[in-house]
């Protein structure tokens, strides 16, 4: 049985969404790992929640990278282990280098709640591999800043490596880039996005 460690920062707010959904949906083990921790023991996965970690100051996911919590989930990263960051989790995976590219204020500069419909573009990963190339899915997103930014270079490796997992279905909510919603590593055991699955 897969065991997640659920990682919480000050000001997390979907940790306990997404515990409910490893445990009642995936039939899996999670358990609640402070951000003060040095270490993560026994964990097959690690997911980093959405909310405001430190109330999103200076930069959202900018102070969360310095936990110490953080070294250890890249080096867990780093061997291969599988890491999700849904909404904040997603900017804290891109501000401590995991992940490429950046996010920026929604183009409206505007806080969006709302569902969306997303086009599934890799269904080769662990994270995607149950869904079909091109099926359309239905989630919330709620975020000031999911506008993924990446230059034309970082464009033409992301679709280069099949890292693109999601975009936006007709409607782009935050002005992203070519309506990215999620993206992975390179290695594909990294997944980060906006919407919020759990």
């Amino acid at each position: 049985m897969i065991k997640f460690s659920i990682i919480v920062f000050p000001g997390s707010n979907c940790d306990n969404d997404a515990f409910y959904a490893i445990k009642n949906n995936l039939g899996s083990v999670a358990e609640f790992v402070w951000h003060k921790e040095g270490s993560l023991t026994n964990c097959d996965a690690i997911l980093l929640p959405g909310g405001f970690s430190y109330g999103d100051y200076l930069r959202t996911g900018a102070i969360a990278k310095f936990s110490p919590i953080m070294k250890e989930v890249v080096k867990k990263a780093m061997e291969g282990i599988p890491v999700i960051g849904i909404c904040n989790g997603f900017q804290i995976l891109i501000e401590s280098g995991l992940l490429p590219g950046a996010l920026i204020t929604n183009k409206k500069v505007k806080f969006l709640s709302q569902n969306v419909d997303l086009d599934v573009i890799n269904n080769n990963t662990m994270f995607t591999s149950m869904y079909n190339k091109n099926q359309i899915l239905t989630m919330p997103i709620a975020h000031g800043m999911g506008n993924y930014v990446a230059d034309d270079n970082l464009l033409h490796d992301l679709n280069e490596n099949d890292q693109i997992a999601f975009k936006y279905n007709k409607q782009n909510p935050n002005g992203s880039t070519s309506s990215i919603a999620g993206i992975f590593n390179k290695n594909k055991n990294i997944l980060g996005m906006m919407p919020h699955p759990e």
